[in-house]
């Protein structure tokens, strides 16, 4: 089956694309049903791709008059560049390839496809929002795009430029009728061509169908490139009044909207209308009650003179209990203090009290302790004590015993071992002592 391709410039109604408000000829129901492909904010993608380069061009720049602030707002003022580019894609009319047909699905999977590898064929158009829309008469996308160009040498290195970014691309125009804009869209158009086989469409490319002119007739084959140039400027117009025509239609979806508003703010008017009138109501019987109320004014200016005495009385009282308060609120706080500080001293003291009983303990342990050593120490001493005496004492005895005997040296050393013997036996008899007090 053969469709027409058709590829358009777009207003670029961010809004419209993006269902922010709805337009007459949407289908809300079917709304649920386009696809977003891309969609980011603008500024940002104006901050990632051309920040670094501002900010080398403003450090190349001698006077502050010359330097760039903001570059998303100077191109947004500017005059000669856009902020984006819009092209909107559209296989079919809404006479073969409409939304309710079978063939609209054949046509929504090769536009899909052609959105796949749409940012890929075109690496200098940065593509932040796209979409497609399935609630209209016919499938078409909404590519909306930022062009830019690299390593220029006036301005800043990387800035938009639909021309510069479609030159990068290796599009370049020869003159009016030949330009880069026309020779991309052949470009896309072809590519999109090639898809469409996939899903068994055939380009139809109308006007291009006339008889092979022969190659012996020079004027008439002159007269026919002639004829060919003119039916490129037509197309071209064609094209352009399509694209106004669509403008023309984002316009009165806007002027719908702004209706709508205007509707509404009609409405507020009115039920602000009514509650003036209401007011206007309220007012009169407000005046109605008026004198009503000025002949109880005096009763209720005796009223208030004695509510007033009343007042000054409960006032007055009121500050003496408030003083009175304040006082009690004082002594108090410092009542608090001191039994705090006085509950923290006695918690001190008990801890020195246990620390000190503590140390008490364990010097009474020590105490004992060396009252056993000392104990230790006096038995010994009167155990030495008794043994030198002993000694002493047996000495005297055979001293007194063999005084009178004529000394010898046998005599002597026998005199000396029967002392020692007799100190051992006595060592010997204390220890069997002991031994038998321990048992």
């Amino acid at each position: 089956m053969e469709r027409t391709i058709s590829m358009m410039v777009g207003k670029g109604s961010l809004n419209h694309n993006n269902r922010t408000f709805i337009a007459k000829n949407v289908d809300r129901e079917r709304s649920e049903s386009n696809k977003v492909y891309v969609k980011e904010n603008i500024k940002k993608v104006y901050h990632t791709f051309f920040d670094k380069a501002l900010e080398a061009y403003n450090a190349k720049q001698s006077r502050a008059d010359r330097r760039i602030d903001n570059y998303y707002e100077k191109i947004r003022t500017s005059k000669q560049e856009k902020l984006f580019h819009e092209l909107i894609v559209q296989i079919g009319n809404r006479d073969d390839t409409n939304c309710g047909m079978v063939e609209s699905v054949y046509a929504q999977s090769a536009l899909e496809e052609y959105m796949m590898g749409f940012q890929e064929r075109n690496p200098n158009l940065r593509v932040f929002n796209a979409v497609m829309h399935l609630d209209e008469e016919t499938p078409h996308l909404h590519i909306d795009y930022v062009p830019f160009s690299t390593g220029n040498r006036r301005g800043l290195s990387t800035k938009v430029s639909l021309k510069g970014a479609l030159k990068a691309q290796g599009f370049v125009g020869t003159g009016r009728f030949d330009t880069e804009w026309k020779r991309w869209v052949e470009s896309e158009k072809q590519c999109l061509a090639e898809i469409m086989e996939h899903y068994k469409m055939e380009w139809l490319q109308k006007g291009t169908h006339e008889k092979h002119l022969s190659v012996y007739d020079y004027e008439k084959k002159m007269r026919k490139a002639e004829v060919e140039e003119l039916e490129q400027e037509i197309s071209g117009q064609k094209d352009k009044i399509a694209s106004q025509s669509f403008l023309m239609g984002v316009n009165e979806e806007t002027l719908q909207s702004q209706e709508q508003i205007l509707e509404e703010n009609e409405a507020k008017v009115e039920k602000i209308w009514q509650e003036t009138e209401k007011a206007k109501e309220d007012w009169e019987k407000v005046q109605i009650d008026k004198d009503r109320v000025q002949d109880s004014y005096e009763h209720y200016k005796s009223l208030e003179e004695s509510i007033k005495g009343l007042y000054e009385l409960y006032h007055s009282w009121y500050e003496d209990k408030k003083k009175s308060y304040e006082e009690y609120a004082e002594k108090s706080s410092m009542l608090e203090e001191k039994t705090d500080y006085l509950e923290q001293q006695i918690k001190e003291l008990e801890q020195r009290k246990f620390d000190k009983a503590e140390e008490i303990q364990a010097e009474e342990i020590k105490l004992d302790i060396v009252k056993l050593e000392l104990q230790e120490a006096v038995n010994e001493f009167e155990n030495v004590q008794k043994e030198a005496d002993f000694v002493k004492e047996q000495a005297v005895q055979q001293y007194e015993k063999y005084r009178r005997v004529e000394p010898s040296e046998r005599g002597t050393v026998m005199f000396d071992d029967m002392l020692r013997l007799k100190r051992e036996n006595m060592i010997l008899q204390d220890e069997n002592r002991m031994l038998k007090e321990k048992l």
